[in-house]
């Protein structure tokens, strides 16, 4: 048995789908906000950036170690020679002296060495602070980027959200005045196919664009307007106006 409307209550219905389209849109575009992609490779950039950081930290904390051991040579070198030398001030016996001589010759060339050393060491240090502050810098400018259309997008978001709200409030109020049964068919069809009803204007559907033939303008010329009937092309309810050009 067909189901029965006024055709008041149908044309009801293209106001209910306008705001339906209107709610699907913005759902869309709050999946697919333009920031979202590139924050996306902001991440994963990142998580490359914040390696790098934490591989160059630990190889200028390994500069900053030989430095410091060098150093610590360097002072057990000193220590030695000034030891030597003041031995060498006070003793007596010129084998045991010679020995010393020789002694503190070779630890003089230990810490010529060991300054040699040390000054490489340095310089690797300093390198490795500059590779790590480079490193920060990027992974900071990235991060700032990153933050930045973060709250852009919780900006937008959150204006879709409100338009949203205001678009499902608009929705409750257009449905109580459409009756259950035709609401039903409504939100059947358009959960089915995507659109529930659709305007017939100049003979054509404006959901599918495909103008109806001969055959099927004849059965429709021939339906009640309180009779629904559904669009042979988008399966939306067809709703007749003035428009509809029957």
């Amino acid at each position: 048995m067909a189901l029965k409307a006024t055709n008041g209550d149908q044309r009801r219905l293209l106001a209910l789908q306008d705001v339906d389209t209107r709610i699907v849109r913005l759902q869309a575009k709050a999946k697919a906000l333009p920031q979202t992609k590139r924050i996306d490779e902001l991440d994963a950039l990142l998580a490359r950036l914040d390696r790098a950081v934490l591989d160059r930290l630990g190889a200028h904390d390994d500069a900053t170690a030989e430095v410091a051991r060098i150093e610590s040579d360097v002072q057990l070198v000193e220590a030695r020679l000034k030891r030597d030398q003041e031995r060498l001030q006070v003793v007596k016996d010129a084998k045991t002296a010679t020995a010393t001589e020789h002694e503190i010759a070779t630890l003089e060339r230990r810490r010529s060495t060991l300054e040699d050393l040390e000054l490489e060491a340095m310089q690797a240090q300093e390198d490795a602070a500059a590779a790590l502050a480079a490193a920060r810098a990027e992974a900071g400018e990235a991060r700032a980027e990153r933050d930045r259309l973060a709250a852009e997008r919780a900006e937008v978001a959150a204006g879709l959200e409100r338009e949203l709200a205001e678009a499902r409030a608009e929705r409750a109020d257009r449905t109580v005045a459409v009756p259950a049964d035709l609401l039903a068919l409504y939100d059947r069809q358009r959960e089915r196919y995507g659109i529930g009803a659709t305007l017939l204007q100049h003979r054509t559907s404006a959901a599918s664009g495909v103008e109806l033939n001969a055959s099927e303008l004849h059965q429709i010329r021939q339906t009640p307007d309180d009779e629904v009937i559904l669009d042979p092309n988008s399966s939306a309810i067809l709703v007749r106006t003035e428009e509809s050009g029957l």
